[in-house]
């Protein structure tokens, strides 16, 4: 099986990394090639042309993994593509067209969005809970961000980031509804080597049904910090609540509480915290991306149904379309300045966990 990544800097690498640990435990052998500006390694094939790439290395699966503002340029490059396509989320820029990304991938096999959070246990265990008990949200408030202030990759900003939340929040309490903004406010600022007045961080309100939508989410946030809460009503006329937390204290580590309150104590259901196999340090931030790639490996070798369902296109769309009104609506104050010297100080740690992701 080919799989070719359109874009090897951090997450095409990942998306490397997951597909060759799988690569040792499947019948068929994975063959990787690489679409690049550069030549990056010697060790995989390598192409600068994405149409050169399709004809002569015939890919079973494409990984577009390129900066978010250049993801319309790789899709346009695959109209007519026949194989599957994995993309990093978001799956477009907020002007983008979205009847052409559409159009352009109409003969795929299948796809998936990269919103990786939904392959955690914390969010398997609690969509199957609510699922299994017939609950309905209520209320849901997150805050989801990171520091990205001076990082040296290019980025559409914080709709980047809060495109997980977004997403856990619709998937886990009523996937077959469309969430609907009601305000926006957010702050722009010159954090970002893509501008001097890009989108940092952002916060909303919503309504999913008839439940309340809140949350925050930023790239100027100084520490990661990845939480949702969610109250629920039972068939009971109980209440039912429900935390997760994500990446704390380090990567892969997620922590999901659910439980209900009683006249003097609490009722705990479930409570129960992610675990990392130390002996193994290769699979560092990338646990739950080999969960999504074993499925489309799967699929797209046996036909073999998902654990969970992909993240399609349509899903993919939908987001984008969240995405967009985030970015076109919000109430914005700034830019803040966070460049102060006489030129920027650009961190290029592909290293530290704390900015990459």
């Amino acid at each position: 099986m080919n799989v070719l990544i359109v874009g090897l800097g951090y997450a095409g690498t990942r998306f490397l990394r997951a597909f060759s640990h799988i690569n040792k435990n499947i019948d068929a052998k994975i063959n990787f090639a690489y679409v690049s500006r550069n030549p990056k390694r010697s060790d995989i094939t390598y192409f600068k042309d994405i149409d050169m790439a399709i004809k002569q290395f015939n890919p079973e699966i494409v990984v577009v993994s390129v900066n978010d503002e250049f993801h319309t340029n790789v899709i346009k490059k695959l109209n007519g593509y026949t194989g599957f396509v994995i993309c990093e989320k978001p799956l477009a820029n907020t002007y983008d067209d979205l009847e052409l990304l559409e159009n352009n991938l109409k003969d795929i096999s299948g796809f998936c969005l990269d919103v990786v959070e939904r392959y955690s246990d914390a969010t398997i265990v609690l969509k199957e809970y609510v699922e299994q008990h017939n609950l309905r949200l209520v209320r849901a408030n997150f805050y989801w961000g990171k520091d990205r202030i001076n990082d040296h990759r290019p980025t559409a900003g914080v709709t980047s980031e809060i495109i997980h939340p977004l997403d856990l929040v619709q998937w886990i309490c009523a996937p077959d509804s469309e969430l609907k903004l009601k305000n926006i406010q957010g702050v722009r600022s010159d954090f970002s080597i893509s501008g001097s007045d890009v989108l940092d961080s952002v916060a909303i309100t919503a309504y999913l049904d008839k439940a309340v939508v809140t949350g925050y989410s930023s790239f100027v946030n100084i520490v990661r910090k990845r939480e949702v809460d969610l109250v629920f009503a039972s068939p009971q006329k109980k209440l039912v609540y429900a935390t997760m937390v994500f990446d704390t204290p380090v990567w892969d580590i997620d922590y999901l509480r659910i439980w209900e309150k009683t006249p003097s104590d609490e009722n705990i259901i479930v409570d129960m915290k992610t675990s990392t196999n130390d002996s193994d340090p290769g699979l560092e931030t990338i646990r739950k991306l080999i969960r999504l790639v074993t499925d489309v490996t799967g699929y797209v070798l046996k036909g073999k149904k998902p654990l969970q369902p992909f993240p399609d296109l349509q899903t993919a769309i939908k987001l984008q379309r969240l995405l967009n009104t985030i970015e076109s609506d919000a109430k914005t104050i700034g830019p803040v300045k966070y460049v102060v010297g006489n030129k920027r100080d650009v961190y290029n740690d592909e290293k530290s966990l704390e900015r990459l992701g």
